[in-house]
């Protein structure tokens, strides 16, 4: 049986229109986007930057919790909303927040379960203005069995 997943572009278009209108997501930034295609997905396609004075690489980040052990499997929003916490602690701990990301990559194990549930990414960059850009990339397998998301970033200050 194969179930059609939709990404809903109306219900995440008002929100990444927000986000894209409020202006820099950090000082110094300036967002290039020849079209306005990508605004529904709530990322810019390119941003120009100083060069900043801190970079941090952050590795994917899953739907795990602290003990490294998987969590919502089935559950791909469940799965975006945690593996973006997650991401997002990592940041905090460098003392930096989403506004802050340069980069933003997501693979899946099936991108049109991912795309209809992309909200759940689009919604926490949105709070902060941020916008970077992002790349979504379909793959077979993630480290986890069960897994069906993962998220890895690249911020700067």
């Amino acid at each position: 049986m194969t179930t059609t997943h939709q990404f809903d572009h109306e219900a995440t278009t008002d929100l990444a229109f927000a986000a894209l209108a409020s202006g820099p997501t950090a000082p110094g930034v300036v967002r290039i986007n020849p079209t306005t295609w990508s605004a529904g997905f709530g990322y810019d396609q390119g941003q120009l930057r100083a060069f900043p004075a801190r970079l941090l690489t952050v590795a994917g980040q899953g739907s795990v919790n602290e003990r490294g052990e998987l969590l919502h499997e089935g559950d791909v929003v469940a799965q975006l909303s945690l593996s973006m916490a997650n991401a997002e602690t990592v940041l905090a701990a460098a003392g930096m927040d989403l506004s802050d990301v340069v980069r933003l990559v997501v693979y899946s194990v099936d991108v049109d379960a991912t795309l209809a549930a992309y909200g759940a990414i689009v919604e926490r960059l949105a709070l902060v203005g941020a916008t970077p850009p992002a790349t979504l990339l379909g793959v077979t397998r993630l480290a986890i069995p069960g897994m069906a998301v993962e998220i890895e970033l690249t911020a700067a200050s």
